[in-house]
């Protein structure tokens, strides 16, 4: 990955993006999936099943398909600047977009029935077939109440790593019962099971690329023990926004987040020990202090 330097005046595009969990023999594991090296936007890095929110995530249709009125998501997510609709077209664009990317699904029927129909949604979307329609057709809701509201980052007017703008809402969610991810080997080549230990060491040892949000993320999920306990420190508390603050040296770039000496929020975003900065070293963004100290 290369440091990016243009500046990107364009206003961010709304996203939304399922960070997804399972509890393994080696403790709680996150899916990753890594983009087609071609990919415009993050090429060949490991990233969370997410994009774009698309206008039809906020018709009529579509907020049809979901289990609860968009004014308690809007509450869920906690920015009064949206209206009901635009935080409910989130929630929707989160279960699609981990629907296409992944082949996961989060409804509000059986476990084996979703199962059995996963493969065959995801094929159908990645045909270009509206999920409105395909969760209609097989009388299916969405379960928002699957997908816990964790953070808010915006990407800064400098981007770091890629060279477009997003403000993305990452959701927090258990993998359902009996669903398996998969790619298409098309816009994902490869999905990883990891503990986020495992995923930042392969990080640090340069066999995976990350982007600044997926390793503050891992690293914040290596607070919690399972499943359950990431669900409910998600459900505790408000999502955090993170804007980030860069700070330009003659040698390097530092990226700081809320609570650092240089970013104007004084109150941190997240809770001790995740690190309120990063440093570009090596082509790599790491706490200042390095990944030693948290996967040692």
């Amino acid at each position: 990955m290369e440091l990016n330097h243009d500046i990107i005046d364009t206003p961010p595009r709304d996203a939304a993006s399922v960070v997804m969990l399972r509890d393994a023999p080696d403790g709680l594991q996150v899916l990753l999936l890594r983009r087609h090296a071609d990919s415009a936007v993050l090429g060949g890095a490991y990233v969370f099943p997410g994009g774009k929110v698309d206008a039809a995530d906020a018709g009529a249709d579509t907020l049809a398909r979901l289990d609860r009125a968009p004014a308690e998501l809007h509450a869920r997510l906690g920015e009064p600047a949206l209206s009901a609709n635009q935080a409910a077209a989130l929630y929707m664009a989160a279960a699609r977009e981990a629907a296409e990317e992944s082949g996961v699904l989060f409804l509000q029927v059986g476990a084996k029935e979703t199962a059995t129909h996963s493969a065959d949604t995801w094929a159908r979307l990645r045909a270009g077939e509206p999920f409105a329609a395909l969760l209609a057709e097989h009388g299916a809701r969405l379960d928002t109440d699957a997908l816990a509201p964790w953070s808010r980052w915006i990407t800064p007017r400098r981007p770091s790593v890629m060279n477009k703008r997003f403000d993305t809402r990452f959701f927090l969610a258990a993998v359902p019962p009996l669903q398996e991810a998969r790619h298409d080997d098309f816009e994902v080549t490869e999905a990883r099971w990891l503990t986020p230990r495992t995923a930042l060491r392969q990080y640090a040892a340069h066999e995976i690329d990350l982007a600044p949000p997926q390793i503050i993320g891992l690293l914040h999920l290596m607070q919690s023990r399972d499943v359950a306990h990431a669900m409910r420190d998600a459900r505790s508390r408000p999502p955090p926004l993170i804007v980030t603050q860069q700070v330009e040296t003659a040698e390097t770039r530092v990226l700081c987040y809320p609570g650092d000496e240089h970013h104007p929020v004084r109150e941190r975003a997240l809770p001790e020990p995740i690190p309120t900065r990063v440093v570009w070293r090596n082509k790599r963004f790491e706490p200042p202090q390095g990944f030693g100290v948290f996967i040692d």
